[in-house]
């Protein structure tokens, strides 16, 4: 009955050429994997950038946007030509909407302290460009003798970030 003829061995393990094929194998599937893996990391912090300049947009826009329209509703003296009025020599001392005529930034400043960049954000660079637009609300919900201004801001960043908002400040 226990004759070495009838008892099959069962033999486990790989061989050799298996071996090399599946580190092959697995060799060029990293090589794949790899530069898809550098391409997720080099680009992980772009939803980040997006989002910062869109916050310094909205809040730079809302900035401009909660001034008056023009020198005669902010200090009640006569409206000269569009642009900064005398005296009014930086952002922290800007009083009406066209003073923001052609502001530029280059890092992100806050009202309180407009000369220093806020730590974090010196890459980014913020213009800001006031225009009038007379014709405003011409049509059915025309308003008589409105005035406009087109206000835009725009924030840019080094990675190819560009974001630009924009709103009408009218005279109200």
């Amino acid at each position: 009955m226990g004759s070495a003829r009838g008892i099959r061995r069962s033999h486990t393990g790989v061989t050799l050429v298996e071996l090399t094929i599946s580190i092959v194998v697995i060799a060029l599937a990293v090589v794949g994997v790899l530069p898809l893996l550098s391409t997720l990391t080099r680009h992980s912090a772009d939803p980040m950038i997006q989002h910062q300049a869109v916050a310094i947009a909205e809040a730079y826009l809302e900035e401009v946007m909660l001034l008056p329209f023009d020198e005669l509703a902010a200090s009640g003296t006569a409206e000269g030509p569009l642009g900064i009025d005398a005296g009014e020599t930086g952002r922290g001392l800007y009083d009406d909407v066209n003073d923001y005529i052609a502001h530029t930034d280059v890092g992100a400043r806050s009202l309180s302290n407009p000369a220093a960049v806020i730590p974090g954000l010196d890459q980014y660079t913020v213009s800001v460009v006031v225009q009038n637009d007379p014709n405003l609300g011409a049509g059915a919900l025309a308003v008589p003798n409105a005035a406009a201004e087109l206000v835009t801001v725009q924030v840019s960043h080094p990675d190819g970030v560009n974001v630009v908002l924009a709103g009408y400040r009218t005279r109200y």
